[in-house]
């Protein structure tokens, strides 16, 4: 893909990106792309079909508590399909693949990825769900539906299955486990040290929730 290509579809994608969710903004779909960058020039990826995929996962965006949730990258997808129908210079071959890129990247959904592009769209995307960045974005959309920072009866989910009650939860049914996921040995490499810097930040918790008489 050709670097003019290129910057009209960042351009689309920044101008139709939700502004009201500071885990799926822009920010958050240029920090996957160029870890999809990284890891593609690593494995050797088709970069048509792996920038327009990484730009458009998230171009539509449901709220975590909304039913519609599950069908966002679906949603997603077509969105993507339409606009690289309407770019004469994209090579319309692709497209398909894209739109199978985006579908198999949501978490909720489960999929094994089937093609090479998908699994590093995948990667790069649960990277942000490990580490430091995923403690900001887990507290941010905990926030937009008034869930609490922990649950002071079981803050390390520690009494049985994990239920989603607070933010807190959410670090044992999905950032700490992503690292088990990884397909590439670059973001396994990635999800290692984001994982353990998790796990000294729930040490430190621990500590303070302490000193503070909590547990």
């Amino acid at each position: 893909m050709n670097n003019k290509i290129t910057s009209q579809l960042k351009k689309l994608a920044a101008e139709r990106q939700i502004k009201t969710d500071p885990s799926h903004d822009w920010q958050h779909i240029l920090r996957v792309t160029n870890l999809a960058e990284l890891i593609g020039k690593q494995e050797k990826a088709d970069r048509d079909i792996l920038i327009p995929a990484a730009l458009f996962h998230d171009i539509i965006v449901y709220p975590k508590n909304s039913p519609k949730n599950k069908k966002a990258s679906s949603a997603s997808a077509a969105v993507a399909e339409n606009i690289l129908k309407k770019i004469k210079a994209y090579p319309k071959e692709k497209i398909a693949s894209v739109a199978v890129c985006i579908n198999e990247c949501s978490f909720s959904k489960g999929l094994k990825p089937k093609l090479l592009e998908s699994k590093i769209l995948q990667d790069a995307d649960r990277l942000e769900a490990t580490g430091a960045i995923s403690i900001m974005r887990t507290f941010s959309s905990g926030g937009q539906t008034n869930r609490p920072f922990y649950d002071p009866t079981d803050p390390f989910c520690q009494k049985g299955s994990v239920q989603f009650r607070s933010g807190l939860d959410l670090f044992y049914q999905r950032l700490l486990i992503v690292e088990q996921g990884m397909h590439t040995t670059t973001a396994k490499k990635m999800a290692k040290r984001r994982t353990k810097f998790l796990k000294d930040f729930l040490a430190e918790l621990k500590l303070e929730l302490k000193e503070s008489n909590i547990i």
